[in-house]
């Protein structure tokens, strides 16, 4: 088969539009352009790579197998460009990463700026995503690496544990669970909840936790940030579960106070995911070496008791890498 990358990143794009008319626009394209690019490839395998229908498009199964390799040879030449880059002085790299609703608000921000100070010639482009799809855009190419929290499918990948979440509940100073040193969580649910917006993470784990117990839980706002929670959990308008290192943050300022979750699945494995078997680039390995090195204080100080069985919410502690070398 021949084929350039205007027309493998033309059907990348039509699979993730669902349209051929929006993918043809974003690679600049008239739509009679890009239709031709389309059925030559078909022509090229002697087979459908996508079913045509009356609101759009959607992939054959060898449709779905192109893709994943498309993506893949997309990557490889995007991998190769930055890597010849760095001889002409230029943009030495270029990293995709996928991450969940904590990493993205809570310890990134803390930790990037350094990063990409001590490496000026690589740039990040960061996405919040919910877990399962963090681990599929890893395992597909459309991310570089992936940071997850808690039980992932990990099938084809490397996990690297940096550290351990642990999920509190935070209240007003004058609630009427302030006096509480811990509670389980199904003792919460009559009380009104402040909470992150629907696709969130967090607000997903949380859901699914409370339709298991088949109770709901009575949500009176969702917000985009943990820092607005605490906001609206400080004035008193309901309470709310965030991780331990939001509480900290926020406690004094807005007059919080954190209650233990007597709950195992408070402990969440955090991790970051690489494709297996894949060599990695030094600004990769040196990035996955500054997420553990900036949660190595936490993890002597406020790592969970070894006869915490927090473990349940991830992989084996023998089948997770510590080091990402």
């Amino acid at each position: 088969m021949q084929f350039d990358l205007t027309d493998l990143r033309l059907f990348v794009r039509t699979a993730e539009e669902g349209a051929l008319t929006r993918a043809a626009a974003r690679q600049h394209l008239s739509l009679a352009a890009a239709s031709a690019r389309i059925k030559a490839l078909e022509e090229q395998a002697g087979l459908a790579l996508l079913y045509r229908e009356a609101r759009g498009v959607r992939l054959t199964p060898a449709g779905d197998a192109f893709l994943h390799h498309a993506r893949g040879l997309l990557h490889q030449t995007e991998r190769l460009r930055a890597e010849l880059q760095e001889y002409g002085g230029g943009l030495r790299g270029h990293l995709r990463m996928f991450a969940n609703t904590t990493a993205v608000m809570d310890f990134l921000p803390e930790l990037l700026p350094g990063f990409l100070a001590a490496h000026p010639r690589i740039n990040i482009d960061l996405q919040e995503k919910p877990n399962a799809d963090i681990a599929r855009g890893v395992r597909d190419g459309r991310a570089d690496v992936g940071i997850v929290a808690g039980n992932v499918d990990t099938d084809g990948l490397r996990a690297i544990h940096f550290s351990t979440d642990r999920l509190v509940l935070v209240v007003a100073r004058g609630h009427a669970l302030a006096r509480r040193k811990s509670i389980a969580f199904a003792d919460t649910l009559g009380h009104d909840f402040i909470g992150m917006h629907a696709d969130s993470t967090l607000q997903t784990y949380l859901s699914r936790i409370t339709e298991q117990m088949g109770r709901t839980l009575k949500l009176r706002i969702q917000l985009s940030s943990f820092d607005a929670m605490c906001r609206m959990i400080g004035s008193g308008v309901g309470i709310g579960v965030v991780p331990e290192t939001t509480a900290r943050r926020n406690l004094a300022t807005m007059k919080l106070v954190q209650i233990e979750l007597r709950d195992d699945w408070k402990w969440r494995e955090r991790r970051a995911l690489v494709r297996e078997g894949e060599a990695l680039p030094g600004y990769t390995l040196a990035l996955l070496e500054t997420l553990q090195r900036h949660f190595h204080a936490d993890t002597r100080t406020a790592a969970a008791p070894s006869s915490a069985p927090h473990r349940s919410a991830g992989r084996p502690p023998g089948n997770a890498e510590t080091h990402p070398a």
